[in-house]
């Protein structure tokens, strides 16, 4: 195939869904596959000078490039500069950015309402002498301890509790400032929200959520554009050794060409399950960036191309909640989101999220609309004292 050829289909790539259904994909070979099976190896033949793509299985593997390409495509489209590496899960992505970009003395500002392992991170972080401070995502409140830090940490819209925050405006502060912007693109995915185009350094996601959209695979990536960081974060990755099984990366590869489907109907009905928790009058805090009266829908409307699949609301009691989710039928109690299957769960459980007793996050999935929003409204009836 020649040059022009293969510029003139990247250059069709236009389509959200024609980029997912092709992303990483290799040239087309006579007889070969498509998409190439999993490559397992430990190691490969290397006569000579240690030279080339594929030395060692810890350094790399030909089934990692193509993920990583197609990962890349979807982040950065059109981007040659853009690099992804792939993890063994998302919190491996999130540590590599952040050990590897951090050193003593060294400050970074965090969400005080992110993802519930993030505290935990921090302990590690200042055990390290690094200076840990944290803002809430609501109201771009992390500019008020950004002066002097290293790296900005950004979840947005952030887990649980799904506020938004002007990416663009942090990313041009912390820039101003001297300071990286690392941002958590999970609940969005790179078809909802693009990250190194709104300024940030580098866009960090787990895998494992509605990416590959199946709930079979642990895995992260960090994607990122500057060559000397995305070099740090993979001699992390190869210190640390936490990197993807071929069979998972196949699997994710494989998951991303629905990706545009999944998406666009989990989060259509992600839409529709919050309008009818709207009307509710158990139902409070009720949380989905696509409603158009949501605090964070202004800003989200700005940077999001797609809101996600994810509503938080919090019903009256501990009580309430657990017969609420015990009811559920179409909807598993179970944690984790993204996934073609509905779950919801109580995230008080866990004791790391800073949230009533009765919130729930509810993760919608790719099951009929009218049929969801019947087995939610019926399981509130029900649970109803």
């Amino acid at each position: 195939m020649s040059d022009a050829t293969k510029d003139k289909g990247r250059e069709g790539r236009t389509g959200d869904g024609t980029r997912a259904v092709r992303a990483g994909l290799p040239e087309p070979v006579k007889h070969e596959p498509t998409l190439p099976g999993p490559v397992f190896a430990a190691h490969f033949h290397l006569p000579g000078e240690a030279t080339g793509s594929y030395l060692y299985g810890r350094d790399d593997n030909p089934t990692w490039t193509l993920l990583e390409r197609a990962v890349s495509e979807l982040e950065a489209p059109g981007r040659e500069d853009a690099e992804t590496l792939v993890f063994a899960s998302g919190m491996a992505a999130i540590s590599a950015v952040l050990f590897s970009q951090l050193r003593a003395g060294d400050a970074v500002v965090l969400p005080s309402d992110g993802y519930q392992v993030l505290p935990m991170v921090g302990a590690q972080l200042k055990a390290y002498g690094i200076e840990v401070r944290t803002a809430p995502t609501g109201g771009d409140a992390q500019l008020e301890v950004l002066d002097g830090a290293r790296l900005l940490w950004i979840e947005s819209p952030s887990n649980p509790g799904l506020d938004v925050c002007d990416i663009r405006r942090l990313a041009e502060a912390a820039h101003a400032r001297g300071a990286l912007v690392a941002v958590d693109n999970t609940l969005a995915t790179p078809l909802g929200q693009r990250p190194l185009e709104l300024g940030a350094d580098f866009s960090v996601a787990s895998g494992t959520k509605q990416l590959t959209g199946h709930g079979d695979v642990l895995l992260g990536y960090v994607t990122g554009r500057d060559a000397e960081a995305m070099a740090a974060v993979r001699r992390w990755r190869k210190i640390v050794g936490a990197i993807s099984g071929p069979m998972e990366a196949w699997l994710a590869h494989r998951s991303i060409a629905t990706l545009q489907l999944r998406v666009d109907r989990q989060n259509a009905t992600a839409l529709t399950v919050a309008e009818a928790l709207r009307r509710r009058p158990e139902v409070s805090d009720l949380r989905y960036p696509g409603l158009p009266d949501d605090p964070s829908h202004k800003i989200a409307a700005q940077q999001m191309r797609r809101y996600g699949c994810v509503v938080s609301f919090t019903l009256p009691t501990r009580a309430r909640a657990e017969r609420f989710l015990a009811a559920l039928r179409l909807v598993e109690d179970a944690t984790s989101f993204g996934g073609v299957r509905s779950t919801a769960e109580r995230r008080r459980r866990w004791g790391g999220d800073d949230v009533p007793e009765g919130f729930i996050r509810m993760s919608v999935g790719a099951e009929d609309p009218d049929d969801l929003v019947a087995d939610v409204l019926r399981a509130l009836d029900e649970s109803a004292e």
